[in-house]
């Protein structure tokens, strides 16, 4: 498998300062196992997670959440999880896809093919997302805490903080 070269991956940071949203009718923080799920994983990982937050699947809620967090010199990643499937109260990839200045297709992608490979052919349901939103990184998994795992571990802590220092890059 090629690798990105070491020099590329040094240019990011180790640790990158992130935010958790939620997004549920039906979920307290308290009873939040993927947001929890993902605030571990990062943490393990040596990232810092310095806000995390509930709201419903409301896109007015969504996008004031975002809105909040995007451009806040502390936050360098946002990841949402909830609200991607089809139901019509799933409303997160709307609303995160509107503020995307770069989009990630490849990170859909790749999460759709790994997921296949754990559940089968309903990984297609997954409309998981990715982009840049200015200079922050944004993901929207879905809702599960096997979901938030296997895009955490397989895809985007190992290339976190090359992600966050392409984004950062000056020329």
């Amino acid at each position: 498998m090629n690798e990105v070269p070491v020099e590329h991956r040094r240019q990011g940071p180790a640790s990158v300062q992130c935010a958790v949203i939620t997004v549920s009718d039906t979920r307290s923080l308290a009873e939040d196992r993927s947001g929890q799920t993902a605030l571990e994983i990062l943490q393990q990982a040596g990232h810092v997670v310095v806000h995390r937050q509930l709201v419903r699947d409301e896109p007015s809620e969504i996008r004031q959440a975002l809105d909040a967090l995007l451009g806040r010199d502390d936050i360098q990643m946002v990841l949402l999880t909830g609200g991607t499937g089809l139901s019509p109260r799933d409303v997160t990839v709307e609303v995160v896809s509107h503020l995307f200045t770069k989009p990630l297709p490849g990170f859909g992608e790749l999460f759709r093919m790994l997921s296949y490979q754990e559940i089968g052919p309903a990984a297609m349901l997954s409309r998981a997302v990715a982009g840049l939103a200015g200079r922050t990184a944004v993901f929207a998994l879905p809702g599960s805490p096997q979901a938030v795992r296997l895009a955490l571990e397989k895809l985007i802590v190992p290339e976190l903080g090359h992600l966050i220092g392409q984004a950062h890059r000056t020329g």
